[in-house]
């Protein structure tokens, strides 16, 4: 309780790209001990998964993630009350997943091993508060690391005995198919906490990679994290949460009979996930380098623009896997009447958006910010494309989704297809709104309203692309359904 109240300030203050550092860093780290450790720790994130009961695996990721994201919302609004709420919703979160495991996972999983789980992930940021609480001595931190696994090993016992006080008929999904979920959530909280980034301005907050400030990143004190600082060394927290998540989540597929499809999915997409970490490092830096020096360093727009359109593919892909591991994917291996054109239209759809993906993506950081009465310059090619194929995808998403939401015989895919035809419709007027609030704005203070429309727009634009993803590979499940002659 001590350790969260005292870093509850943590984002308070105005955003700014200057740290108060009060400490010496703590051990950078350089390119060659940083691959060194992606490779060890990738060798125990795949042997500890596949130790571990897959569903417990797949419980104590679900906790850990929401703990993390109720963290992160936490620390957007400073104060004793967001401290508080940090702590209680971080209890209530093992709470809940040992009270998942004892009701709908009875004989699959146990509390005290979800506890274990989520604990153990969540060695990878406890050193991060450590270095604001140890006070020089070397008993504190082996205190609150020890506590840490007995309060979530205690928690997840506790919620395990309560649920399984009126355990239900009703299970779970499987244990790779609630990984392929979490992981795609996962991934998607990472999309919006960029969105911030890019929205706050704050991409450029930290000027050195893999390390932040010279200190070794795992190890950056919490307290410093203020302004935009906190944004941006945030998102890089959360990107080490997604590359642990996919790799177990890649690891319990490979260890599972699923299809040749969801193996090759889910390896393309642990690949795809390494190299947007490494594209988000060098959009920082503009080479491999861990040096501050600024002469160094050259910042990369266009990296920046394919880490931002990357994000949105790799969460297509995350999306379309976990129907892959699911019940739905042989659900919609069934006769379809029309099935070629619906191929067609699915097609021609997701060409359209990833097109408006890049003419966002390129509006939004090629544009220059307001300054003083003059308000922002949008690259006029890509506003003028951007609204104009807007147009053309609405149409296209929009004769695709109905189609397949017409598809009666394969309810999977037309669940997805009506999802798009509101998708799509609720993108436009969110687009409209943040095109408007960014014209709008004024001067260099970024209005909380304008980060919310355009971060919401950014994130519901990752969800449309996921769905016409999802919708075009599904399409190509079907079997074109014969006509008998009369």
């Amino acid at each position: 309780m001590h350790m969260l109240i005292a870093i509850q300030d943590s984002a308070s203050a105005a955003l700014t790209t200057t740290p108060v550092v009060t400490q010496a860093p703590a051990a950078p780290l350089g390119i060659a001990p940083l691959i060194l450790l992606m490779v060890v720790g990738s060798g125990f994130v795949i042997a500890w998964s596949r130790w571990v009961r897959p569903m417990n695996l797949a419980i104590g990721f679900v906790v850990t993630v929401a703990m993390w994201t109720l963290s992160y919302l936490a620390l957007l609004q400073p104060g004793f009350a967001a401290g508080e709420a940090l702590f209680v919703g971080a209890l209530a979160c093992v709470l809940f997943g040992g009270f998942l495991a004892g009701r709908f996972a009875p004989g699959q999983a146990s509390g005290l091993s979800v506890g274990l789980v989520s604990a153990t992930i969540n060695l990878m940021v406890v050193g991060a508060f450590l270095r604001d609480e140890q006070g020089g001595s070397p008993v504190r931190p082996a205190a609150y690391v020890i506590g840490l696994f007995a309060a979530s090993a205690l928690l997840g016992s506790i919620g395990e005995r309560i649920g399984s006080a009126r355990a239900s008929a009703r299970r779970l999904p499987s244990p790779v198919t609630l990984m392929g979920i979490i992981a795609t959530i996962n991934i998607l909280v990472m999309i919006v906490i960029g969105g911030l980034v890019t929205g706050y301005e704050a991409g450029l907050a930290v000027p050195d990679w893999p390390n932040s400030f010279g200190h070794n990143m795992l190890l950056y004190p919490v307290s410093e994290m203020k302004g935009g600082i906190f944004y941006e060394h945030a998102h890089r927290l959360f990107g080490m949460l997604v590359g642990a998540t996919v790799l177990a989540y890649a690891t319990t597929v490979w260890r599972s009979g699923a299809s040749t499809f969801a193996r090759t999915a889910v390896t393309i997409l642990l690949t795809l996930v390494i190299c947007q970490g490494i594209l988000g490092g060098l959009r920082v830096t503009g080479t491999v380098t861990s040096s501050m020096n600024v002469a160094e360093l050259s910042p990369s727009t266009t990296l920046a623009i394919v880490h931002g359109m990357l994000g949105q593919f790799v969460f297509a892909l995350a999306l379309v896997s976990a129907f892959a591991v699911s019940s739905a994917w042989d659900r919609v291996r069934v006769a379809v009447p029309g099935a070629s054109a619906m191929r067609l239209l699915t097609s021609l759809a997701f060409m359209s958006v990833a097109l408006q993906l890049f003419l966002g993506a390129s509006m939004r950081h090629l544009q220059t910010p307001p300054t003083g009465d003059e308000g922002a310059q949008l690259p006029k090619w890509a506003l003028h494309g951007h609204v104009t194929m807007a147009v053309i995808a609405f149409v296209l998403v929009l004769v695709a989704a109905i189609r397949c939401g017409r598809a009666v015989e394969a309810p999977p895919l037309r669940r997805v297809g009506k999802a798009a035809m509101h998708t799509v419709g609720l993108q436009v007027a969110l687009g409209i709104a943040a095109l408007v609030a960014v014209l709008m704005r004024r001067g260099e203070m970024v209005p909380v309203w304008e980060v919310a429309a355009t971060t919401a727009h950014q994130a519901l634009g990752a969800v449309l692309i996921a769905e016409v993803a999802t919708m075009a590979v599904l399409a190509r499940r079907t079997i074109t359904a014969t006509v008998s002659p009369a």
